[in-house]
């Protein structure tokens, strides 16, 4: 273990800590961790001086104890904060929200730029590490990367069906696509040893600069189609109360814009290469489309059992919680049901309830009778 391995490893693992906080949930019975803990205090930028100095401490101890080769504190301490920065970074830029400001502020900013997991984004930064390590061993890349090619080669089916599921498919070309280029990725450079001709660090380097450009293009992305849902809100004339553009898988031309009003909530799902490649023709004057198809969620008319479910302790962390909340309400026999969904998250069949919905059922004298996450 010598020093540029230290080095490695204390980035790697900075970059993982701050998900260490899905350890609690292993040892606790309460659902609610998921809202109210996970992406909090290690996710934190006040807390970050701390994580940096314990976790750079701990360090030196072990390579102490060890007798390993190690660079100094103050640069462990460095290393672990970029590590740990990278984390917080690339979780901001998701839809799930962050409380960077924990404790002193329990608000989850997000920018809205990636989805949760962004599959495109994450064979990005992967692939080339994986290409890298395949020419690593010269005698043995045929076989490193044939596995590799058919570890992956059902991957882009795989990405369709979830893309399908949430509303936003992909066209059988697109995975076309997606094979020939993993195809070319994994086994071309193997023909006459034609990868081992690009460096180790070439390959990460190469995915650095992709990964960039593609969050460059997502953000990019991400402000037209916020655009095209505030020109959706001035043509409906909506009085907005939260209003946001939500990648959708793959998540570069595929968004959900939401728009919570005091009745409900507008749904405006987005394809932007319709628009962009209707701008490429010769003679186009717009990149906006004609009309903007939309769906209306409204809330459930007001009544006594919705009024007592909000008075429920977890009820009122979900709708914290909640950036674009539907609030439902049926009968079933003699029990009463109530339901609330944050929108942001996809549905995942038609006429299902989105991911994130909390239900109360009541019985007929008005008790509860049973209440937590629907699908857990």
């Amino acid at each position: 273990m010598n020093r540029q391995r230290v080095i490695t490893w204390s980035l790697m693992l900075g970059a993982i800590f701050p998900d260490s906080d899905v350890v609690r949930e292993f040892f606790s019975h309460n659902p609610m961790l998921m809202l109210t803990w996970h992406r909090s205090i290690t996710h934190s930028l006040l807390c970050l001086p701390i994580w940096t100095v314990i976790l750079a401490g701990l360090t030196r101890v072990v390579v102490k104890w060890r007798k390993w080769e190690a660079t100094s504190f103050i640069a462990l301490c460095g290393i672990w904060a970029i590590g740990i920065l990278s984390h917080i970074f690339l979780d901001v830029l998701t839809t799930f929200g962050t409380m960077i400001w924990s404790p002193l502020e329990w608000s989850r900013p997000a920018w809205d730029v990636l989805f949760i997991v962004d599959f495109t984004f994450t064979a990005i930064v992967l692939i080339p590490q994986l290409v890298a390590w395949i020419y690593e061993e010269p005698k043995q890349i045929k076989w490193r990367a044939l596995l590799l090619w058919l570890v992956f080669l059902p991957a882009p089916f795989l990405v369709a069906k979830i893309g399908k599921n949430v509303g936003a498919p992909i066209s059988d070309a697109t995975i076309l696509a997606a094979i020939v280029l993993l195809t070319a990725l994994f086994l071309l450079p193997v023909v006459r040893g034609g990868g081992l001709r690009v460096g180790y660090v070439n390959w990460n380097r190469a995915g650095l600069v992709v990964a960039v450009g593609y969050i460059v293009a997502a953000g990019y992305a991400h402000h037209v189609a916020f655009e095209r849902v505030q020109a959706f809100t001035a043509e409906q004339n909506l009085q907005v109360e939260t209003i946001g553009a939500l990648p959708l898988p793959p998540s570069l031309w595929h968004w959900d814009g939401l728009v919570r009003a005091p009745r409900g909530v507008y749904e405006v799902r987005m394809d932007l290469s319709e628009g962009f490649f209707q701008a490429m023709k010769p003679g186009a004057e717009s990149f906006e489309p004609k009309v903007i198809e939309h769906t209306y969620y409204p809330d459930a008319l007001p009544n006594q059992w919705i009024d007592e479910a909000r008075q429920l302790p977890e009820v009122q962390k979900v709708l914290w919680f909640a950036r674009f909340p539907v609030t439902r309400f049926h009968k079933e026999g003699d029990e009463a049901v109530v339901e609330f969904s944050d929108l942001r998250f996809p549905h995942m069949q038609p006429g299902r309830a989105a991911s994130f919905t909390y239900r109360v059922r009541f019985s007929s004298n008005g008790s509860v009778i049973a209440k937590g996450w629907m699908g857990r």
